[in-house]
C-alpha cells in the first residue's frame, strides 16, 4: 500500500468493497438462491439457467447502448463522478432490495436483479475511466492489477460472512431459515459495498475533461458520431476492441453462470460456495501477478497467457463430472480471471485520449456488454437444444480463439500524448 499514493488507493478499494457484489449477487449466493426458487416454482433446471442467461443478456444490451452516450456527455468538467454516483446508487439500492423480495417470486428476483446489475456496471463504466485520472500511463498496468487484487481480497471477507451465516442456518445452528441467511448476505453486500466506496467519492477527481459548452447533450452526440466516423483512424484501438469483444465474452460469461452450471451438474451449494470462496483467495496474488509480469513481458503478452488458460478451462468443463474437476476447473480460472480483466483495462487505457476517456470507455463497455450477449445466449440455447450444460460451456472456445488471433494484430500501446489535457487540483 506504501508504493500507491492517495488516489490510487481510494481508487482501488472501491474495488475492495464493489467486488462483494461480484462475488455475493453474481456469482455465488444469488445464483444459487434464484435456482432455488425457480426449482420450487416447477421450472427445470436448463430453463432457469437459460432465463438467468436471458436476463444477463437483456441488461447488458441495455448497458450497452447507454454506455458511449452517458461516457460521452460525462466528460465535461465534474460530471463523470455525478453519473458514477447514479449508477452506485441504482446499484446499491437494488441490492438491498433483493432481501426482500418473496423467495418463491422467481420472476421479480430476476427484476431487481437486472436493476442491481444495471448500477453496479454502470459504475464500473465511470470507474474504469478514472484510472486515467489517479495514475500515470506507466503505472497503469501496476495499478490495475493493484485494484482487482483488492477486490478479490476484500470480497472474501462478506463472502466469508455470508457463507457463515448460510451454513450455520443449514445445520440449525442458527434459528433462522435459509432463505434468510441468504437475505442477510444480500443485505451484508450493500453495506460492505457502500462503506468502501467512501474513499472514491472524497478523494478520486475527474482531472482530465472538457470545457463545458452551450447544449451539452446535443454537442455530446455530435462528438458520439464524430468519434463513431474516426474510430478507425485509430487502429490499435480499433483492433483491440474487436478482439476484447470476443475473448472478453467468454470470460464474463463463464463468471455470471458458474454456479448455475455447477448447480445442474448436481454439486451442493455448500461445496460451489466454498470452491468460489478458495478461487477468490487464489485470484488475488494472481491477478497482482499479472501485474508484475505485464512490466518484464508486457501486458499484450500476458493477455495471451489469461486467453489460453481460459481454452483449457472450457475445454474442461466438456469433461466435468464430479466436485474434484470443478475445483482443478475453478484454481484454472482463478489464475487469470483478475489478471486478464485488469490487463484489458490497463491496456485499453494506454490507448485512449485522456481528455476523452469516459466517451472511449463507453464504447470499451458497449463492446464488452454487446460481447456479454452473445456469450450467455450461446450457452442459453445451446443448453435447452442438447439438455447438455457442457455443451454450452464448450462452445465458447470458440471466442477465445477468434479474441487470440485478432489480438495478435493489435500493436503495443506507445506513450499517448492528448491533443488538450486540463488538469484540476
Amino acid at each position: 500500500m506504501k508504493n500507491f499514493t492517495k488516489e490510487e488507493k481510494s481508487w482501488a478499494l472501491y474495488d475492495w468493497g464493489s467486488s462483494a457484489y461480484s462475488i455475493i449477487i453474481t456469482t455465488a449466493v444469488f445464483p444459487l438462491f434464484y435456482k432455488s426458487a425457480a426449482t420450487e416454482a416447477g421450472v427445470s433446471l436448463s430453463d432457469s439457467t437459460a432465463y438467468l442467461g436471458y436476463t444477463i443478456a437483456i441488461f447488458t444490451f441495455i448497458l450497452a447502448l447507454l454506455g458511449p452516450i452517458l461516457g460521452t456527455i460525462a466528460d465535461y468538467e465534474g460530471l463523470k463522478k455525478k453519473f458514477f454516483a447514479a449508477f452506485f446508487f441504482i446499484g446499491t439500492a437494488a441490492t438491498a432490495m433483493l432481501a426482500f423480495v418473496p423467495s418463491d417470486n422467481w420472476l421479480m428476483l430476476l427484476v431487481c436483479y437486472t436493476f442491481a446489475a444495471l448500477g453496479a456496471t454502470g459504475a464500473n463504466v465511470f470507474y474504469d475511466a478514472f484510472i486515467i485520472d489517479v495514475t500515470t500511463e506507466k503505472r497503469m498496468n501496476t495499478v490495475s492489477s493493484f485494484g482487482y487484487g483488492l477486490g478479490y481480497i476484500g470480497s472474501t471477507i462478506p463472502f466469508i460472512i455470508s457463507i457463515a451465516i448460510i451454513v450455520l442456518a443449514q445445520q440449525g445452528i442458527l434459528p433462522i431459515s435459509t432463505t434468510n441467511a441468504s437475505r442477510i448476505a444480500f443485505g451484508i453486500t450493500a453495506i460492505w459495498w457502500i462503506s468502501f466506496s467512501i474513499p472514491m467519492f472524497r478523494h478520486v477527481h475527474q482531472r482530465y475533461f472538457i470545457e463545458r459548452e452551450p447544449n451539452p447533450i446535443n454537442q455530446s452526440f455530435k462528438r458520439l458520431g464524430k468519434t463513431i466516423k474516426e474510430i478507425r483512424q485509430y487502429r490499435a484501438l480499433f483492433l483491440f476492441l474487436i478482439a476484447y469483444f470476443f475473448y472478453i465474452d467468454g470470460v464474463g460469461t463463464i463468471i455470471s453462470m458458474s454456479t448455475a452450471y455447477g448447480t445442474d451438474l448436481g454439486l451442493s451449494s455448500v461445496s460451489l460456495l466454498i470452491v468460489l470462496f478458495a478461487t477468490q483467495v487464489v485470484a488475488a496474488p494472481f491477478a497482482i501477478l499479472y501485474g508484475r509480469l505485464s512490466e518484464r513481458f508486457t501486458g499484450k503478452k500476458m493477455l495471451y497467457v489469461g486467453i489460453c488458460v481460459y481454452i483449457i478451462v472450457c475445454i474442461y468443463a466438456f469433461f466435468l463430472e464430479t466436485i474434484v474437476d470443478f475445483w482443478i476447473l475453478a484454481m484454472l480460472v482463478a489464475t487469470s480471471q483478475g489478471g486478464i480483466q485488469a490487463l484489458s483495462r490497463s491496456y485499453f487505457g494506454k490507448l485512449v485520449p485522456k481528455e476523452n476517456s469516459n466517451e472511449f470507455f463507453g464504447f470499451y463497455n458497449i463492446f464488452g456488454k454487446f460481447a456479454a450477449i452473445l456469450g450467455p445466449l450461446l450457452v442459453a440455447v445451446t443448453s435447452q437444444v442438447t439438455g447438455n450444460s457442457s455443451m454450452g460451456v464448450f462452445s465458447l472456445v470458440i471466442l477465445f480463439v477468434i479474441g487470440l488471433i485478432i489480438l495478435s494484430r493489435v500493436p503495443e500501446p506507445v506513450p499517448h500524448k492528448p491533443v488538450d489535457e486540463i488538469a484540476v487540483e
